[in-house]
């Protein structure tokens, strides 16, 4: 089955081929980017189940995917094992250095690479990547040294976006897409 999707940029399109890693930032980019605490201190954080799927959909394609955070939560932990996620950083403070010394355990150049944060620590990563990733609520000047911003927000189906993208680039999507249409039968 032929699904209609946006035309990929073709600027971008030779770049996302050659994508075997993708990193990403977890709060602004998997979540919202708001933090909530109760009332005893504990924080909880919300992820959209699509995103997830995505994620998914990219491990069944054979490409790897990492999490890259400022900020340890257990909450990060538990979501990316149910994902199946097995790059976590999380206290990573230079997220850069992070992301190259796991391209080298990986065998892999950052130009495989394509990463998307939101804020200022994440500019490096988003700059040095192959393809550097940003989502709408980041500020102006995060968006402008992107190569590609998404049209879904952070915690709202940006990394669905980003997922759906790179599987339809690598010629994966529809393959993937018709699984789900032989469930039923």
């Amino acid at each position: 089955m032929a699904l209609v999707t946006p035309p990929i940029d073709p600027r971008l399109l030779d770049r996302l081929r050659q994508v075997r890693l993708l990193a990403l930032d977890v709060d602004g980019v998997l979540t919202d980017g708001r933090l909530y605490f109760q009332a005893d201190g504990v924080e909880i954080k919300a992820f959209h189940t699509q995103d997830g799927l995505g994620i998914q959909l990219l491990r069944r394609a054979g490409l790897q995917v990492a999490l890259l955070t400022g900020r340890d939560s257990p909450m990060v932990s538990h979501r990316a094992a149910a994902l199946g996620i097995d790059h976590v950083f999380q206290g990573c403070g230079d997220k850069l250095a992070t992301l190259r010394e796991l391209c080298r355990r990986q065998q892999l150049s950052l130009e495989q690479v394509a990463y998307c944060g939101d804020d200022l620590p994440d500019l490096s990563a988003i700059h040095r990547a192959g393809i550097g990733i940003s989502v709408p609520g980041a500020p102006p000047y995060i968006q402008a040294l992107a190569d590609w911003v998404t049209e879904r927000s952070g915690g709202h189906g940006a990394v669905r976006e980003i997922c759906d993208t790179l599987l339809e680039a690598q010629g994966h999507r529809d393959a993937l897409v018709d699984t789900y249409l032989h469930l039923q039968h």
